[in-house]
C-alpha cells in the first residue's frame, strides 16, 4: 500500500503544479485580474525572452556528453514523422472538410514541450532531466514547424517556399539560444557568474508565466463546434501519440529518465503556437482553440496515468 501511494504521490507531483497554475491563469482571467493584453505581452515575453534564456542557461551549463542524447533525439523526431504520417491518413478518411486536415493534423502531433512538457520533466526529475529535454525539445521543435507549415500549406493550398521556411526557424528565438548555447556546452565554457545569474532571473520567469498565460488563454465556449476534428486531434495527442512512443521506445531498450522524457514531452498538449499559425494562414482558428483547450486540461489525466503506470512498472 505505502508503495503504492508512493507512486500516485510522484504522479501528482509531476501534474499537480501544472493544473495548479493553469487553473489559477483561468481563474485570474475571469475575474480581470488579468486581461488579454497581459496574456498577449506575457507570451511575446516568454518565447522570446524567458524561454530562451532557459534554453540557453540549462544547455550551456550542462556539458555536451550529457544533453546530446543522440539516440533520444533521433527517436524523437523519427517517431514525431512517423505520427505526422499516420495523422495524415487519418485525417483524409475521417475529416470530411479538405482544409480542416492541416489544422488537424497539426493538432495531434505538435506538442507544447517548450512549458508544458518541459514543466512535466523539471518537476518529475529537476536539473538532472533539463540539459538533455532542453536540446530535445529545441530540435523536435524545428521538425514540428517545417511538418506544420507543410500540413497546412497543403490543405489551405497556400505554398511556402523552402527559404521563407529556413528564415523563419533561423529567427526562431529557440533556435538562436541554442545555437549560442551549444559551442559554450561543447567548449565546456565557465559563464561569469553575472550571465548565468541574470539568465536564470528570466529562466526562473518562464514556466509559471507561461502557465499562466495559457490557462488565462482557455476558452471553452467554443467547444461545441467542430466535435469530429477536435476528438481525433485530441485523441491523438492525449492518448495516440504517447502510448505509441512510450511502446516503441521500450522496444528499444530506453528506460529512466529517457523513456520519462519520451513520455512526458509527447503527453504535452498541443501548441498554443498551431492556434496562431492556423490563424495567420487563414485556416479554422476555432478548431484549433479547441483543441488546445481539450489537450491542455485532458494532459493533466493521461499524464497522471501515465506517469502512474511507468512509475508503478519501475521503468522511469
Amino acid at each position: 500500500m505505502n508503495a503504492f501511494v508512493a507512486v500516485v504521490d510522484f504522479s501528482l507531483s509531476v501534474t499537480g503544479p501544472i493544473f495548479v497554475v493553469l487553473a489559477l491563469g483561468y481563474w485570474l482571467m475571469r475575474r480581470g485580474l488579468i486581461d488579454d493584453a497581459f496574456v498577449n505581452t506575457g507570451s511575446r515575453l516568454v518565447f522570446n525572452v524567458a524561454l530562451p534564456a532557459l534554453l540557453f542557461i540549462s544547455i550551456g551549463k550542462t556539458p555536451l556528453s550529457d544533453a546530446a542524447n543522440l539516440e533520444l533525439i533521433a527517436f524523437g523526431m523519427g517517431g514525431t514523422v512517423v505520427v505526422y504520417l499516420l495523422l495524415e491518413w487519418l485525417a483524409t478518411r475521417f475529416v470530411p472538410v479538405p482544409r480542416d486536415r492541416g489544422v488537424v493534423v497539426q493538432g495531434g502531433f505538435r506538442s507544447n514541450m517548450g512549458i508544458v512538457g518541459l514543466a512535466y520533466c523539471v518537476n518529475a526529475y529537476g536539473d538532472a532531466a533539463l540539459g538533455a529535454a532542453s536540446l530535445y525539445l529545441g530540435l523536435v521543435t524545428i521538425l514540428f514547424n517545417i511538418l506544420a507549415v507543410i500540413t497546412l500549406s497543403r490543405a489551405l493550398d497556400r505554398s511556402q517556399g523552402a527559404l521563407a521556411m529556413v528564415k523563419g526557424i533561423a529567427r526562431n528565438p529557440l533556435i538562436i539560444a541554442i545555437g549560442l548555447a551549444l559551442p559554450v556546452s561543447w567548449l565546456d565554457l565557465d559563464l561569469p557568474g553575472w550571465v548565468l545569474q541574470s539568465g536564470q532571473y528570466f529562466a526562473n520567469l518562464t514556466l509559471p508565466l507561461a502557465l499562466l498565460c495559457t490557462g488565462a488563454a482557455l476558452n471553452f465556449r467554443r467547444l461545441r463546434q467542430e466535435v469530429a476534428g477536435t476528438a481525433l486531434a485530441s485523441g491523438a495527442k492525449l492518448i495516440g501519440v504517447p502510448v505509441l512512443f512510450v511502446l516503441a521506445g521500450l522496444a528499444v531498450g530506453f528506460r529512466g529518465i529517457d523513456l520519462g522524457v519520451l513520455l512526458l514531452m509527447s503527453s504535452a498538449p498541443t501548441a498554443a503556437a498551431s492556434y496562431v499559425m492556423v490563424r495567420a494562414m487563414g485556416g479554422n482558428a476555432t478548431l484549433a482553440a479547441n483543441i488546445i483547450a481539450i489537450t491542455t486540461v485532458g494532459s493533466i489525466l493521461t499524464t497522471s496515468v501515465g506517469v502512474l503506470v511507468l512509475r508503478g512498472l519501475g521503468l522511469m
